[in-house]
């Protein structure tokens, strides 16, 4: 990619479900972190195109105890070396280690991480699209002033049934492939 590509902004993008597999038992080490078809071509395809890629995503396994912070990291180093195969780059992850009643800023639905990214990257998320398949996706991005961006992998099919009339204008793939094609289709 040239480097001075003119950046074209940021998309953030849910992890579980979004880009790999998600799993009830919770995904707990690099060998079950298992990419979804398409999905980092996906991430790929969006660095090429000038996108700055981020990636926001709630990981209680850690409060849990399901995991640990060197697991975690191997898991994200598994997806940082399989889109640099593919020509790409993830320029930044953020996650959330706290539990669920923890009653933290940056567990979404919160909007907390999202801001967090929209300063690292000196950007107003009002046009920044945020890629999740759970309503808590679409809650946090609602939350930042970002657009929500629903995908129908992982949990998206069960939220996308179930979605709350706040959201009926939201843009809608059957996977991160197919809204990576439609962002960069300009």
């Amino acid at each position: 990619m040239p480097q001075d590509l003119a950046k074209k902004g940021l998309v953030i993008l849910d992890r579980d479900g979004v880009i790999n597999q998600d799993s009830s038992a919770f995904v707990k080490t690099a060998d079950e972190w298992l990419p979804i078809a398409g999905s980092i071509a996906a991430i790929a395809r969006l660095s090429r195109a000038g996108f700055s890629v981020a990636i926001a995503s709630n990981q209680s396994g850690l409060a849990r105890g399901l995991f640990d912070n060197d697991a975690l990291l191997a898991m994200h180093q598994k997806l940082h070396e399989l889109v640099v195969s593919e020509g790409g780059r993830v320029d930044r992850i953020v996650v959330c280690p706290h539990g669920p009643d923890d009653d933290c800023a940056c567990r979404k639905p919160g909007p907390g991480m999202l801001l967090e990214l929209g300063q690292h990257f000196s950007t107003v998320l009002a046009d920044v699209p945020v890629i999740g398949d759970s309503l808590r996706d679409l809650q946090a991005a609602a939350a930042a002033g970002a657009r929500p961006v629903l995908v129908r992998t992982g949990n998206g099919l069960t939220t996308e049934r179930e979605l709350p009339t706040e959201f009926c204008d939201i843009d809608i793939f059957d996977d991160l492939a197919a809204a990576v094609t439609a962002l960069t289709a300009d």
